[in-house]
């Protein structure tokens, strides 16, 4: 088990097997260093574990626990296409989509879930560019989904 996931098992987090895409597309790839993610869903096996908009059907606590699942999702996709989580020299960039209830506007804070698991795991190779947007809808009404950048080592 490679140092990050040990940090991770400290938190209390378990890395999942990469999840399958829902649709037409490749859940991750590598070009050059980066190693960039599509869009991962906040899923606990086959389970979407947060569904609904935030700001109505969720609170913001729980779409923070649906932006750190989703990056969990992530790292999982990470771990697939370089074999270990040590090779990854530091978090480019995170981007996360928040399925927004008209008038919801904390979207950084929901999204902060991801940033602040990345730096938990990485230090201050976490610190990462950003995007944190409200949406009206994401697929299979996920309440969140983050895509992330990775620089591999080598």
């Amino acid at each position: 088990m490679s140092t990050i996931e040990n940090k991770l098992v400290s938190l209390g987090l378990e890395l999942p097997v990469a999840p399958p895409p829902v649709g037409s597309y490749v859940p991750v790839l590598q070009t050059g260093k980066l190693v960039i993610t599509s869009g991962q869903l906040p899923f606990i096996g086959r389970e979407l574990a947060f569904a609904g908009k935030v700001g109505s059907d969720l609170d913001v606590q729980d779409g923070w626990n649906a932006a750190r699942l989703c990056a969990v999702n992530a790292l999982a996709q990470i771990k697939a296409c370089l074999g270990n989580l040590d090779q990854v020299a530091r978090v480019v960039r995170v981007e996360g989509y928040v399925n927004s209830a008209p008038g919801f506007h904390a979207q950084p804070q929901v999204v902060n879930g991801a940033s602040e698991l990345f730096t938990e795991l990485f230090g201050d190779a976490g610190k990462h560019t950003r995007i944190a947007v409200g949406v009206a809808e994401l697929p299979l009404n996920a309440a969140v989904e983050v895509a992330v950048w990775v620089e591999a080592i080598e």
